[in-house]
């Protein structure tokens, strides 16, 4: 692809049984779902695939079967961040055996780090990697923002985008402003709402965790977006805001979007909501205030043809 990352690339979950073994048919349930809405990549063991909690045998194995089941009619982007580089490379490694077509790197999470030190870092890692990969700034989670030195450092020891989770505009119109122009690197968002700021300044595509369980919403929101058809924008622009107010955002914890998400997927019935040690899955209070919330959104597949 030209650039090699575009569109609505899910970030997905990792279905999981309640005695934390991988969840194979909810997998492939929600793969399927995504995949008939019409998303352009999918993207295993980010943060909504929790993936860092996941024992390394079981993210071997989600990307085992993920890529099994997908079957290239996507690409698939598989998150290989760790403390340990060695951990890192072994999964890059089994990513690219089983067939995957690009890895996302984030700061090792753990220790702190400078931007020196992650430009020593990807200078290391880099050139053993056996794909293509996207760097990802999730200050949030890694206590590191990337800057645009280390970004540029990514790009010339061959990282073909970003994807940015920081929430912030202002960084994420800086790194458009720097590279829009080159057709090699992608720059996608993980903040849902800023998909048409971002299409409109010439940026590329949103990995967007609602499209778990709504993808025909978000791909429909895309291509309004490449249209620049503004009156479906704004329809639809309110029915994600609607999900960031509702089923992102029932009970106080900060792990709710991650339960929120994989309560709605079990009450679709497309897998179980069981969440990855040390969070707990909702309570049947929770789960109730998430299946009331539902009512207020129409069936997926009421929204515009996805392709």
């Amino acid at each position: 692809m030209n650039p090699p990352i575009k569109g609505i690339i899910p970030p997905i979950v990792t279905p999981l049984l309640e005695n934390g073994d991988l969840d194979s048919q909810g997998l492939c349930n929600i793969i399927e779902h995504m995949l008939k809405g019409g998303v352009h990549g999918l993207f295993l063991l980010g943060t909504t695939g929790e993936g860092p909690s996941l024992s390394h045998a079981l993210r071997k194995q989600v990307v085992t079967e993920a890529c099994d089941l997908i079957r290239k009619r996507v690409p698939v982007l598989v998150c290989i961040t760790d403390t340990s580089c060695t951990e890192s490379l072994e999964l890059a490694e089994h990513a690219q055996r089983m067939g995957a077509d690009a890895l996302v790197v984030a700061p090792p999470y753990y220790l702190p780090i400078s931007q020196g030190e992650m430009q020593q870092y990807l200078d290391y890692l880099a050139p053993l990697l056996p794909l293509p990969f996207l760097l990802y700034n999730m200050p949030s989670c890694t206590k590191l923002q990337l800057s645009l030195e280390t970004i540029k450092k990514g790009k010339e020891l061959g990282a073909i985008g970003i994807k940015d989770s920081s929430g912030d505009w202002n960084y994420l119109n800086s790194l458009i402003e720097e590279f829009v122009g080159d057709p090699t690197f992608s720059i996608v968002t993980g903040t849902e709402l800023f998909l048409p700021r971002l299409i409109a300044k010439g940026g590329h595509g949103a990995v967007a965790g609602g499209a778990n369980f709504f993808p025909r919403l978000f791909v429909a929101l895309y291509n309004a977006c490449l249209a620049n058809d503004t009156e479906t924008i704004s329809e639809l622009l309110k029915k994600v805001k609607l999900i960031g107010t509702t089923l992102y955002n029932v009970g106080k914890q900060e792990s709710k979007y991650i339960k929120g998400t994989k309560s709605v997927l079990s009450i679709l019935g497309l897998c179980h909501d069981q969440v990855a040690p040390p969070l707990r899955r909702f309570t049947s209070s929770e789960r109730e205030q998430i299946k009331e919330h539902l009512t207020h959104f129409p069936p997926d597949d009421s929204y515009i043809p996805a392709r």
